[in-house]
């Protein structure tokens, strides 16, 4: 096929294909944009957010909160449209691209209008733009490999991995010093910027990548044969307790941000901004990704199969303890100590090895469970359980709300309560694990359970 057409079938390779640097890279500047933007919303909404006569207009904590998971969860819930869109009409290419510039424009809306009517109408085409791309972009990669090199799958998931993170720890320690220093507008922008960028290099790879042309019609009869349905059926329960993980996981950005304020931020000689303490979760993904790659899994693969159910599990008992921790930060803070921040990254570091676990493998295991021509979708359901995670978390943060400012799970009880929901969703997750179904596909064949 000639360099000058786009590609509808991987090339005959057992090495890496020619289109993977160009979505590695595509990924690294989307992430740098949607982490440097996340990193600093709860923080812009209770300190620099402005009316429409430019005077202040802050919310307050609890709200803040609220919103923040709100959001997350459209930019969680929406990659269902996205994946209908990609499967069945434009093709996971056009819808990339596409939705691509409306996240750009949302990113600059939002660094143009820094009132509450700006923030809503930037978050929304964000979260219209990053969700629709979510599911496409996971599965494109998928779509690149074929037979031959099927086997290098795993690692150039780990790759994809390790880009988001890459991006997300430049962008997490920036853009909280460009708040500070140059307000919301230049805070925001940068990371508009990079969305751009990320949008060009995606576009540059456009002749080397594999487009799998939209099924139309055939994703409908797909998604609802039997294949279809029992694939989901079957993968129902596993993203309801990766739900719950995404509850706890999420508020690293929300009440772990608002907790950093009342604690101790010098650390090492070094002055620390609430908000940069989450770029500890990115650089700990990086360094732990080969740690457990090439050590712990193999160590702990001696002693029983470790399946990728089974890592699933291991990570959701994992982030009872880091929930547990912050809550001993909270007691600690309610009696009038200061307690350091290399508290705060203690739980961290755990939550990022139960990070490894839950996401990067759930990542991987439903790319492999998905029918043919279901990619997207079931990568969009996975997605989905990120946002029932922080719906459910923003729903309790507006239930617990008393009329006078309050909180019905104040302080520590707080950490206690979605530490126990945690433990009971792993105890639960070992019967579904137990029951689980396998689908045998012999190109992305996998051992689960």
């Amino acid at each position: 096929m000639a360099l000058a057409q786009h590609l509808t079938a991987p090339v005959d390779t057992d090495r890496m294909p020619p289109s993977v640097p160009y979505i590695i890279g595509n990924e690294a500047a989307e992430r740098f944009s949607f982490y440097g933007m996340r990193t600093i919303l709860v923080v812009f909404m209770t300190q620099f957010l402005l009316n429409r006569s430019g005077q202040l207009a802050v919310m307050t904590d609890e709200e803040a909160k609220t919103a923040f998971h709100f959001f997350v969860f459209g930019v969680y819930f929406l990659p269902l449209f996205g994946a209908v869109l990609a499967d069945a009409f434009w093709g996971k290419y056009h819808t990339i691209m596409w939705l691509s510039l409306v996240y750009c424009a949302g990113n600059f809306v939002l660094a143009l209008d820094p009132t509450r009517v700006g923030m809503i109408v930037g978050l929304t085409l964000i979260a219209i733009g990053s969700g629709g791309i979510k599911p496409c972009v996971s599965a494109n990669v998928g779509d690149q490999f074929g037979v031959r090199n099927q086997h290098l799958l795993p690692k150039v998931f780990g790759w994809f991995y390790f880009s988001i993170n890459f991006g997300s720890f430049f962008s997490t320690l920036l853009t909280p010093w460009l708040l500070d220093r140059f307000g919301p507008r230049v805070a925001f922008g940068v990371p508009g910027v990079f969305m751009f960028l990320a949008t060009i290099v995606f576009w540059l790879g456009r002749k080397r990548m594999v487009r799998v042309p939209a099924a139309g019609m055939d994703f409908v009869r797909e998604t609802f044969s039997r294949d279809g349905l029992g694939a989901i059926a079957r993968l129902t329960p596993i993203y309801i307790a990766v739900a719950i993980f995404w509850s706890l996981w999420d508020q690293t950005g929300s009440a772990w941000v608002l907790q950093a304020k009342k604690m101790n931020l010098h650390f090492l000689g070094m002055d620390i901004r609430p908000a940069q303490v989450q770029a500890i979760n990115p650089i700990l993904i990086l360094l732990l990704i080969p740690v457990c790659s090439y050590g712990l899994y193999p160590l702990v693969d001696r002693v029983f199969k470790l399946t990728p159910l089974r890592k699933i599990s291991l990570g959701l008992f994992l982030t009872v303890p880091s929930f547990l921790i912050t809550s001993l930060i909270e007691t600690k803070i309610t009696a009038g100590q200061q307690p350091g921040i290399a508290w705060q990254f203690l739980a961290y570091f755990i939550i990022s090895l139960a990070e490894i676990m839950v996401s990067i493998t759930c990542l991987e295991f439903s790319y492999t469970q998905a029918p043919k021509k279901m990619k997207s979708l079931i990568m969009s359901l996975y997605l989905l359980s990120i946002a029932m995670g922080n719906l459910f978390t923003a729903l309790v943060n507006r239930f617990i709300q008393n009329p006078d400012g309050t909180s019905r799970l104040a302080g520590a009880s707080y950490y206690n309560f979605f530490a126990a929901v945690m433990l009971v969703t792993a105890v639960a997750f070992i019967l579904v694990a137990m029951n689980y179904k396998e689908r045998r596909d012999p190109e992305t064949a996998t051992t689960a359970a």
